[in-house]
């Protein structure tokens, strides 16, 4: 998802020190309040490492504006793609234990394994998997797990094969949630277990991560301290329930807390060494996760604020220079729902921020104060320069989110011709249908994929979901046969700037059955 995909966050300028500097926990406790009041935030609960030690674990806010239930350090929250770190770390604990290598052939453990191209099936190893370098595009086949859908693991490997590349193997990064799905089921398969089994054994237990859970179906029916995500839209907040990617797995199904999320940071900083003193995985491991397995060109803009020299993406992190300084770090998006992780090796700190409304830039605020202090820079506002900057890219999306007037309107044919079961290799079936007079679709695998078809031009038309929230309006435009039936279709997101990526209609090739 765009919410799912690493955020990289742009820190701020300034000379950097090499004294350290105790962060101000009373300062940052009041930019938290400040963020939350201005990006319109109900919930959220930060953590912050220093030295081996939490300086801060505190929740502020509510789990659900209706309930008035008060988010705390242990409520749990969708880490969503901070889960890709977990999975990479079980991966490195096999590694540890010689069940496997980083260069094993994915094939050696999955044997159905297959994707587009001969070569690349053949050719991709365990580390291609986590370094979003397959050739797959952005999102590419999200729609077999999101919104949730009632595929399997199975279901979900065997589409893969019919996912045409956007680029060639380990030429360019491009974010891809499938093969994170499929390094869960490496870890599935090498261990015995379900990977939702490994981690809640061999990380979450031992890390001490007592309330989190490797899925929401997976929380305790006793444990209510749990948060609901919300969409602003028409504004006002809109509570909106998700099973925080339940359907992503090893790509993003973990369910957690600031507190809990407190032990991983340390750890993480401790080159895998747990609080308990025991190795969760060892340092040449973690090597090998913190290291570039792919690059891409560093920004001016990103330049000018912090002297970034390099970016890319390891195995389930995003790596970049900061002032001189390796910061780690990955952000996670559910609708509704964001969560961001900053680690600065160097300097033994850890920032954790989840919360249950969609503004990354009320984490990227807070982070910012945190670095800030850390690192001696100067002192500036970043909650209204960041807010600023949201409310105004908010406002031209959606500004331009409605499709302009057909320059050259044509009348559609009868509701009647466009009925019909429609397939995708890797979906499956899409059917359209007239009910009452109106065309409706239906993703058959996708509970949360119905809605209604509005003529547009010809044989174009706006697909209007059921959910609005979704905020996924696409076109659907039909190919018609010498009888003026359907034999085709494409579809495409209304708005790449509103709708998140991992609506990926624009994948799909649907003909008719």
């Amino acid at each position: 998802m765009k919410l799912i995909k690493f955020a990289t966050i742009a820190l701020l300028a300034g000379a950097t020190f090499s004294t350290w500097a105790q962060v101000d926990t009373n300062k940052i406790e009041q930019v938290i309040k400040t963020s939350m009041a201005r990006f319109d935030v109900p919930g959220m609960a930060v953590a912050i490492v220093e030295n081996d030690k939490v300086i801060f674990a505190k929740g502020f806010g509510v789990t659900h504006i209706n309930t008035g239930n008060k988010v705390n350090k242990d409520t749990l929250f969708g880490i969503a793609s901070n889960t890709k770190a977990f999975t990479s770390a079980a991966l490195a604990k096999l590694v540890d234990e010689g069940k496997l290598s980083w260069d094993d052939k994915v094939i050696d453990h999955l044997p159905e394994f297959q994707l587009y191209d001969a070569y690349v099936t053949r050719e991709m190893r365990i580390r291609d998997l986590l370094s979003h370098r397959s050739g797959l595009g952005l999102g590419q086949g999200d729609l077999m797990i999101w919104p949730s859908t009632d595929k399997s693991v199975d279901d979900i490997l065997a589409g893969l094969k019919y996912l045409k590349p956007a680029s060639s193997f380990r030429s360019q990064y491009a974010y891809n949630n499938l093969m994170f799905v499929t390094a869960g089921e490496v870890v599935a398969r090498v261990s015995g277990m379900s990977w939702n089994d490994y981690i809640e054994k061999n990380m979450l237990q031992p890390l001490n991560m007592t309330h989190s859970r490797a899925g929401f179906s997976r929380i305790p029916s006793s444990n209510k301290n749990w948060a609901t995500g919300h969409i602003p839209m028409d504004n006002q907040l809109h509570p909106f329930f998700v099973n925080y990617l339940e359907d992503f797995r090893g790509a993003g199904a973990i369910a957690s807390s600031a507190s809990d999320m407190s032990q991983w940071l340390r750890t993480q900083l401790a080159g895998g060494t747990m609080p308990n003193g025991e190795q969760l995985f060892s340092e040449k491991q973690q090597a090998q996760m913190w290291h570039p397995h792919i690059t891409a060109m560093a920004s001016k803009s990103a330049f000018e604020a912090y002297h970034q020299q390099f970016r890319g993406y390891g195995l389930g992190w995003s790596i970049e220079d900061y002032h001189g300084f390796k910061k780690l770090g990955h952000g996670g998006g559910i609708l509704g729902m964001v969560s961001q992780v900053t680690l600065l090796p160097e300097k033994k700190l850890g920032i954790v921020i989840l919360s249950n409304q969609q503004a990354f830039g009320a984490l990227a605020a807070v982070t910012h104060e945190v670095l800030e202090d850390a690192l001696e820079l100067e002192d500036k506002d970043w909650v209204e320069d960041l807010a600023k900057k949201h409310f105004e890219s908010k406002e031209k999306a959606y500004a331009n989110a409605k499709p302009a007037a057909p320059a050259d309107y044509q009348p559609q044919l009868p509701n009647i011709n466009y009925t019909g079961t429609l397939h995708d290799n890797w979906y499956g079936d899409v059917i359209i249908e007239q009910l009452d007079g109106k065309l409706h679709i239906d993703f058959t695998h996708t509970k949360g994929l119905k809605g209604s078809l509005e003529h547009y031009t010809g044989n174009t038309f706006i697909v209007k979901w059921d959910e609005k929230l979704l905020e996924a309006d696409a076109f659907i435009n039909f190919n018609m046969n010498t009888e003026n039936r359907v034999s085709s279709a494409k579809m495409r997101a209304v708005s790449t700037q509103v709708t998140d990526f991992s609506f990926d209609f624009r994948n799909l090739k649907l003909t008719a059955k």
